[in-house]
């Protein structure tokens, strides 16, 4: 089969001496002669240099507007989706480790209480219980602390961390695929927090799209389950 080359590598260098016939083949030469690799319309080029700056505090934009939408150098750019990596808020791990805050504000617990898993064999969750685990995140988080003391990178220290760190997370929605996550997560056994965070998301959906959440609640809502 064959295809156009850009001698130089550039896709976008229209000019009729950077296009001659070739093969496939002979095309991946041309990229990696010129250190360059074209991607659905764009061009990687190769790193010229590197300056290190040190750390500096870095910020991220989000919008009120429903849309969650802002133009930034004529392009239309959309927070669709943000959550809070380890690294990025080890703060409150590190104030819990030197006893400055309290294990639940970077820790999440259930409650003491009886529960059910998937399959519905119930258990009951004792205050014996909680407290053991309240210390193990204790335990963990003076692990990570001394981890990063030592030198050891926050993506290394953190597998430390129990999965129960409390995080903050932005998503956005359109219609569609609100209902498809709202039919794989609101379903009667589904993960018990799922379901509390989609029973909060309810009522905004019945404001957003009154006539889809009425059928919706009629045919769907709540009725299927996960498989086992």
């Amino acid at each position: 089969q064959v295809e156009v080359r850009n001698l130089n590598g550039n896709s976008f260098d229209n000019r009729l001496e950077n296009f001659v016939w070739g093969s496939s083949k002979e095309n991946k030469i041309d990229n990696i002669r010129n250190n360059s690799f074209s991607c659905n319309g764009g061009v990687f080029v190769g790193i010229e240099s590197i300056e290190k700056f040190g750390k500096e505090i870095t910020y991220d934009i989000e919008v009120e507007h429903p849309e969650h939408n802002f133009i930034a150098n004529g392009l239309v750019v959309h927070n669709s989706f943000d959550v809070q990596s380890y690294r990025y808020c080890s703060g409150k791990v590190i104030a819990v480790a030197e006893g400055k805050e309290d294990i639940e504000t970077a820790f999440y617990l259930r409650p003491v209480g009886e529960y059910s898993d998937r399959q519905g064999k119930k258990y009951y969750y004792s205050a014996e219980q909680r407290e053991q685990d309240l210390q193990w995140c204790l335990e963990a988080a003076k692990k990570y602390k001394l981890d990063l003391e030592l030198g050891m990178s926050e993506e290394h220290a953190r597998g430390k961390i129990p999965f129960d760190y409390r995080q903050h997370f932005v998503v956005s929605f359109n219609c569609r695929s609100l209902l498809h996550f709202l039919d794989l997560r609101f379903k009667k056994n589904a993960q018990l927090e799922i379901q509390k965070l989609c029973e909060l998301m309810w009522p905004h959906v019945q404001d957003w799209v009154p006539n889809i959440a009425e059928w919706y609640e009629k045919n769907r809502l709540g009725k299927g389950k996960l498989s086992p």
